[in-house]
């Protein structure tokens, strides 16, 4: 098929690389670095070819029932755009968006765009290398994710009632892509034909087998393997009678067994002697009940027992409070604990000074724009 005249002039030496009709003898053409659209005669247009540079920054479509519009932008020249019949969207969308792929570096030289899905807001390429994917309302901008077939080490999918999933993992992490079931098999086949084609292989199973990831490798999910160097803590420590150092006691009340794991310093709780009442490093009261008995001859009742609902509650009131007060079994004196003082937080204080001010100013500027207008009404209902 001969190419019109205007259209020679403007390739400028460059080769053709695919054609559309566009209907009539209306067409358009691609080339490396441009899409052409040709328009014949006609009643009221002349014979004409403009063209579109391939190193757009964004590519939208906006579909009709009659005519798609594709948009171009343009770091400088802002926007382009021509129309084509819906009938012919997906026919022209193919080679234009192979086009801006090559054009912004994307593909590289010899790789070929296969085929081309729209499913609403996703866009999905596949070229001879890799998996192309887009979401949003254009068809292609600086947001798009790709999947080299280089770091593919698995292909699955997983069949639904509505839609089918493809599960591609890359460099050990599953990428999830759901396409509709009237166009998921065209996209399965095509996608796997693509693979096979780029690992040399002939079925899916030899695929994963060829790319799978070594089993004898650590997986990076997979636990840290700190050693056998630090061992656990005894889930049975020896009673206290097989340690080579033993404590006398003469104090009925502390003749119970204490905790084994009592001397530790893990989680930062600090103990006391038997008689003292135990607190943690962050300054709260200890949770065991205790009992502190006075002589009735200086005056105090006979016994007081705190048990431990009444602790929880000394808790729960010491908090709000900037000291604690503990009580020493052995000499019954108060000793008191202070909390530290939460310092406020200077940058968020100028913050919402400076907001203050800024909605302060904002008051003022309404109340003078309040006072022009009702001098301007004034000015004019005297003008009357």
């Amino acid at each position: 098929m001969s190419v019109p005249g205007i259209v020679t002039a403007t390739l400028d030496g460059e080769e053709i690389a695919a054609r559309v009709s566009l209907g009539g003898d209306d067409e358009l053409f691609i080339t490396p670095t441009r899409t052409i659209v040709y328009r014949s005669d006609g009643l009221l247009s002349d014979e004409s070819a403009d063209d579109y540079p391939h190193d757009a920054d964004r590519l939208t479509l906006s579909d009709g029932r009659r005519k798609t519009k594709f948009v171009l932008e343009y770091a400088l020249e802002g926007e382009q755009a021509f129309t084509v019949p819906s009938s012919v969207t997906d026919d022209v969308l193919h080679p234009v968006l192979a086009g801006v792929l090559s054009g912004n570096g994307i593909t590289t030289p010899g790789e070929t765009v296969v085929k081309t899905y729209r499913f609403s807001e996703l866009t999905l390429i596949i070229t001879s290398d890799r998996l192309v994917k887009h979401i949003g309302g254009a068809v292609w901008d600086g947001d798009y994710e790709e999947y080299h077939f280089d770091d593919v080490t698995k292909l699955a999918f997983e069949d639904g009632s509505v839609a089918t999933q493809i599960v591609l993992t890359v460099g050990g992490r599953p990428e999830r892509i759901k396409a509709p079931n009237e166009e998921a098999n065209d996209l399965r086949e095509r996608l796997k034909r693509a693979l096979f084609e780029y690992h040399d292989v002939s079925s899916l199973e030899e695929l994963n087998e060829t790319v799978g990831e070594d089993d004898d490798e650590p997986s990076r999910d997979s636990a840290v393997d700190f050693g056998s160097g630090v061992d656990p803590l005894d889930a049975d420590p020896p009673a206290p009678d097989d340690h080579d150092d033993t404590t006398d006691t003469t104090d009925d009340t502390a003749g119970a067994q204490s905790d084994p794991l009592a001397d530790s310093d893990s989680d930062g709780v600090t103990t006391a002697d038997p008689g003292h009442q135990s607190t943690t490093n962050d300054g709260r009261q200890g949770r065991k009940s205790h009992a502190v008995s006075e002589s009735a001859d200086n005056g105090h009742s006979g016994a007081v027992a705190t048990t431990r609902s009444d602790t929880e509650s000394q808790f729960e009131t010491a908090t709000d409070a900037d000291t604690t007060t503990e009580v020493d079994n052995a000499t019954d004196q108060p000793t008191e604990h202070v909390t530290p003082t939460v310092e406020p937080n200077s940058e968020l204080i100028e913050r919402l000074e400076a907001l203050e001010t800024a909605v302060e100013r904002q008051n003022e500027i309404i109340e003078q724009q309040g006072e022009t207008i009702e001098q301007l009404i004034a000015e004019l209902r005297q003008g009357r």
